[in-house]
Formats: C-alpha cells, structure tokens, sequence
C-alpha cells in the first residue's frame, strides 16, 4: 500500500503503533515494524533518559526497518527533563518522532534541526491546524472513540478525520476505533492517509501486557469503557473496573472534586502494576471503545496481514456498489 503516511515513515503499510505509556517498549515496536507497520517506543515509560536510550539500542537489535519513539508532553508538577529525552531520541539515531502534548518549540526545532519526521498527535481540527503551522510533518487526528485522552471537543472520527483533511496540507493518520480492515478502510475513504491503533496492539502475543488485561479487553463490549477526569476538564477514556468506579464516585458527588482527592486511585504506578500483573483492579487501564471489536490476540504479523487484506477486500465492495 502507498500513501504520503508510507512513503514518509518508509513503511509498507500504512499502520502506526500507539505510544502507550507502559506498552510501548521494545519487543511489541519491534514486531510491528517488522510486520510493515510502523512501531512506537514510548519515552516516558523509561524512567530516565539513559534507560531510554537503551530501549532504542534493544528496539534496533530487533529490528532493521524504522520504528519512532513518542514523547508526550503533557503538563506535570513534576515534569521529566524533555529536552534530555530528546537528545537520548537523537544520539540512538531515532528518526521518527511522535510528539503529543504542547510540545515545547524549542524541542521541536531541535528534532527538526536533526532531521526527525515529527507526526504531532492532535484531538482537533485547530489543534492539528496549529501543528502544522509549527512545521510538523504529518498529524495523528484522535477520534472521541480513542483510548487515552480524547480532548473535550467530543468530536467522533466519522466527522473529525474529513474535517481535518479538508483545511490540512500535510498527511494525516486517524486514531481512535479502529482495530481491523474496515475500520482502515473507512478511515482511507474519509481522507486520511494511514491509522493509529493502540488498543488493538495491546491484544497482541507481543505486547507486554499480562494475559488478564488482554483477555478482558477480548471479553469486554463497546460499552464497557469510562469517561474520567471529566469534572477536571482533562478527560480520558479507561476500561471499566472497581478502582475506576470509585473515580467516578468522587467525581461526581455534590461540589465536585480536585485532581488530589482521586490522586492515589489513578496514581501511573499502580496502572503499570495491573498492566504487568494481570490484577484488573489495581489501577487504570487505558482502552478505547474499540475494544468491543476485539475478539483474539494475534501476533502482530497476523494482525497486519490480515487488516489490510479486508482493507482492500472492503475498498473492492465498496467499488463494486458503483454502477
């Protein structure tokens, strides 16, 4: 297959990994881009910039074809030492970059001064308007359905990924519920030009994620995800579970809530205990709505080959309704 998406990342298909705080590490990038996609390290799940560049040296003896590293900027009261983040991206020689976050233009202009092909990942159409502005070569446009944080627009892929496309000169990859050949067929036929999957590749063998999350992600129906952070304007979607509940309990009682009433339940340590141990209800767990498309846990391989042999079968039905 070949789009702007592939010829840019030099992949064969157009399908982009999710940088998944916990999940994006070595094996599962690795895998995916030896499947023809494009596979993502997630920075920030390296405690330090040291180890993240060490993840990028594992990530290369797995692999010989391109794979990107994600770095998030989100704000914290506590914020990691970014700008030596990215020179650990740029001394492993990284040369795809997936930024989200209000991304520092300084570290912007840092990567592209190495040469980085920078996908900036957007939640709306002013957003992705405002990253292209700043010289990024390519969007990622997150749908409402999308696991993580989905902005507070509420704006679905069906109406967001045209309406990025129409105002946009660079390419743009759609995100957010999509896990097999039709939902990447459809997103094709909206405008984009590739897809973003993070949900779907943690239900993979690779992923690094106990079996227990991945079977309840296989178990789980369309219905069985949450809105959090909602009072708090920062939303994000998450699998349904006990500790979720009591968020959403705190959240809504009478006066609302702050960030430091929940802060021990959603606390990021105790996702990667869940994550890493199977215990549903240790912590969140990030997924999109798109889990109630999931039904096994291919290898990444698999998934690929068969996501675009029913992209194209779908594409070739749809023709044939032309007369």
């Amino acid at each position: 297959m070949k789009t702007r998406i592939t010829t840019l990342l030099g992949i064969r298909y157009p399908i982009v990994q999710g940088g998944m705080q916990w999940v994006g590490r070595a094996e599962l990038a690795a895998a995916v881009s030896n499947a023809g996609g494009l596979g993502v390290l997630t920075a920030l799940t390296q405690p330090t910039p040291a180890l993240l560049e060490a993840e990028i040296a594992r990530c290369r003896e797995l692999t010989d074809k391109p794979f990107g590293v994600n770095l998030t900027t989100l704000r914290t009261i506590s914020p990691p030492p970014f700008a030596a983040y990215v020179e650990a991206i740029i001394r492993g020689g990284v040369r795809i970059v997936e930024t989200a976050g209000n991304t520092p233009i300084d570290l912007l202009e840092r990567l592209k001064s190495q040469g980085v092909v920078i996908v900036h990942k957007c939640t709306s159409v002013r957003h992705a308007l405002a990253a292209q502005r700043r010289g990024v070569d390519a969007v990622s446009i997150d749908g409402f359905e999308c696991a993580g944080h989905p902005g507070e627009d509420d704006v679905p892929n069906l109406v967001l990924i045209p309406s990025a496309v129409d105002v946009l000169e660079i390419p743009v990859i759609a995100s957010g519920g999509i896990a097999d050949g039709r939902g990447m067929a459809a997103a094709l036929a909206l405008g984009a030009e590739g897809v973003n999957m993070g949900t779907r590749f943690m239900v993979t063998r690779e992923a690094p994620v106990h079996h227990n999350i991945k079977q309840a992600i296989v178990d789980a129906t369309e219905l069985d995800t949450r809105l959090i952070y909602r009072t708090l304007r920062n939303t994000a979607r998450v699998l349904r579970n006990e500790v979720v509940d009591q968020v959403l309990t705190i959240e809504n009682r009478p006066g609302g809530c702050a960030f430091e009433d929940i802060r021990p339940l959603v606390a990021g340590a105790k996702g990667r205990v869940a994550m890493e141990t199977g215990n549903l209800n240790a912590g969140v767990i990030t997924a999109g709505v798109v889990a109630g498309l999931i039904h096994d846990i291919p290898s990444c391989a698999e998934l690929l080959e068969t996501m675009v042999a029913d992209c194209r079968r779908h594409l070739d039905r749809a023709r044939s309704l032309l007369h």
